[in-house]
C-alpha cells in the first residue's frame, strides 16, 4: 500500500487522487503528516457559510487533486487557472482559504499576493512549489509586507494528509450544532437533502464496484448538516418519505454513472420497518428501467432488526429480486448462532463494522473472528464487506483472509456526486487511463 501523493507536474505520467488508484483500484494509506500549521480557529458554521477554498494552478490534475481532499473534508472549492479570473471571484466569494502555486518564475505569484493584498483578504494564504528556497523568498517576503495570514510552504509532491492537516488545524469545518435544530420534514419540504458517494473497493481486483450513498441536508444557513441533527424524532411518515427520496435518487445516480460506461451497484442504509412500508417495486417500474440491462442497487439493513423480524426481511428479499435490489446485512457478526440463522435469508452482502475489523491484523481476538465471519459466510456463498478501514494494515490482513470488498476514510472519504463522478470520468478517460497505467508501472 502506498500513501497518496499530489502529480509531481503537468508532464507528470499520472496521478493517485484520495484513496483509490482509479487505474488499478487499489487502496492509499495516508501516512501521517509531518507538517504542522499553525492558525486561528474560521469555522464555516461560526461565519455563517459553508468553507471555501481557491486553487490556483495551472496544472489541472494539481486543481483536481486537491478539490478532491478538501470536498472529503467539507469544504467547497474553485479552481482557476489563471490569476485573473481568480482575483474577480475573489471580489464576489472571499475564500477562507488560497492555494497558491508558485512556479519558477514568481512574479505571477507575487501579482496574486498583492491583489489579494488590496482586495482586503482576511483568509489564509498557502504557498505550494516544486521549487527551492531561492524561488520562494522573494514571495514569503511579499506575503509577509502585505500582511496576509500564510501558512509554512507546501512543498510538491505533497501528501494527502498534509492538505487534510491543514483544514483541520485551521478548523475550517469544525460545525457547531446550529442554534436552531430543524427536523427531517423541514429538510424534505426545503429539498435540503443531499447525497455524498463513498467508495467501495474491491479487494482481490483492486478496482472499484460501487459506493455506499449518505444522506445529509444543505441548510440555507448552516451549510452542510450531519443526519444527527435533523433526523431524531422523525416520523414514520418522513422516514418513508426520505426512503423514497433515496431509492429515487440511487436508481437516478446509477443511470448518471451508466452514461459514462461504468455499471456501479450502489448502497442505501434503511430500516426494515421502514422498507416494509416503502413500495420500492413500485418506484423502480416508474422509472422505466428494464431490471434486465440495470445493475440494481443494495439496502443495507442492521442485524439486529433482521434476526427480530426474520420471516418480514425473508418476504422482503425474495419480493425485491425480480428488479434487481439486494439487501445486506449491516453490522453483522454478534454472535455465530445469528450468522448461522442467516444463510437461510436472501442477502448478498454481510458487512463488517469497525468494531471488528478495527486493527484486525493484530489483536488476537479480532482477527479470528473476521477469519470465522468471511468464512462462513463464504460458506453461504455471501460477499463480505469491512466497513471503516482506516489502516493500510487492516487492509493487508482482510485480503488474506478472503475479504471481498472494503470501504472506508483509508480507500476513500465521501464525496458529492459531482466529485464523484469525476473520479469515474477520469477512470474512463483512455488518455488518462494510459497515463496512471505508466505511472503504476
Amino acid at each position: 500500500m502506498q500513501s497518496i501523493q499530489s502529480p509531481q507536474s503537468s508532464g507528470d505520467a499520472g496521478q493517485r487522487v484520495v484513496g483509490v488508484d482509479m487505474q488499478s483500484g487499489s487502496a492509499g494509506a495516508g501516512a501521517a503528516a509531518d507538517q504542522e500549521v499553525q492558525g486561528f480557529g474560521a469555522s464555516g458554521t461560526e461565519r455563517g457559510h459553508v468553507p471555501s477554498c481557491f486553487v490556483v494552478d495551472e496544472d489541472p490534475k494539481i486543481r483536481h487533486f486537491l478539490s478532491l481532499i478538501l470536498h472529503g473534508e467539507g469544504v467547497s472549492t474553485e479552481e482557476f487557472s489563471d490569476g485573473a479570473s481568480f482575483l474577480d471571484a475573489v471580489d464576489h466569494r472571499p475564500p477562507d482559504l488560497v492555494f497558491i502555486d508558485v512556479g519558477r518564475d514568481s512574479s505571477e505569484a507575487i501579482q496574486l499576493i498583492e491583489g489579494l493584498s488590496k482586495k482586503g483578504h482576511f483568509g489564509f494564504v498557502q504557498l505550494m512549489s516544486s521549487h527551492g528556497a531561492a524561488v520562494l523568498e522573494h514571495v514569503r517576503k511579499t506575503v509577509e509586507q502585505k500582511g496576509l495570514l500564510t501558512l509554512p510552504v507546501l512543498q510538491k509532491p505533497f501528501q494527502t494528509d498534509a492538505v487534510v492537516n491543514i483544514v483541520r488545524t485551521l478548523k475550517l469545518t469544525d460545525a457547531e450544532e446550529p442554534a436552531s435544530r430543524f427536523g427531517l420534514d423541514e429538510a424534505l419540504a426545503g429539498s435540503w437533502l443531499e447525497y455524498c458517494y463513498q467508495p467501495k473497493i474491491d479487494l482481490r481486483k483492486k478496482r472499484l464496484i460501487g459506493a455506499e450513498v449518505f444522506v445529509r441536508a444543505r441548510h440555507p444557513k448552516f451549510g452542510a448538516v450531519s443526519p444527527a441533527l435533523f433526523m431524531p424524532g422523525a416520523s414514520d411518515e418522513d422516514l418513508v418519505a426520505l426512503g423514497k427520496h433515496s431509492v429515487n435518487n440511487v436508481i437516478g445516480a446509477t443511470g448518471r454513472f451508466a452514461a459514462i460506461g461504468l455499471h456501479l451497484r450502489l448502497a442505501i442504509n434503511m430500516s426494515l420497518k421502514t422498507l416494509k412500508k416503502l413500495d420500492v417495486a413500485e418506484i423502480v417500474r416508474a422509472h422505466h428501467t428494464p431490471a434486465e440491462t440495470c445493475p440494481g442497487f443494495i439496502i443495507d439493513i442492521p442485524e439486529e432488526q433482521v434476526l427480530k423480524d426474520f420471516a418480514d426481511a425473508a418476504e422482503v428479499a425474495k419480493s425485491l429480486r425480480p428488479f434487481n435490489v439486494s439487501l445486506a446485512i449491516d453490522d453483522c457478526g454478534h454472535g455465530y448462532t445469528s450468522l448461522m440463522r442467516l444463510k437461510a435469508l436472501p442477502f448478498e452482502e454481510i458487512k463488517l463494522g469497525r468494531a471488528f475489523v478495527a486493527d484486525c491484523g493484530v489483536d488476537k481476538s479480532r482477527a479470528p473472528l473476521c477469519r470465522t465471519l468471511i468464512g462462513l459466510a463464504h460458506k453461504f456463498e455471501r460477499v463480505t464487506v469491512a466497513v471503516g478501514l482506516e489502516k493500510a494494515s487492516e487492509v493487508t490482513a482482510l485480503v488474506t483472509m478472503g475479504c471481498d470488498y472494503a470501504q472506508g476514510h483509508l480507500l476513500g472519504r465521501p464525496m458529492p456526486e459531482n466529485r464523484f463522478l469525476s473520479l469515474l470520468r477520469l477512470r474512463t478517460d483512455p488518455q488518462k487511463v494510459q497515463q496512471l497505467h505508466q505511472s503504476a508501472s
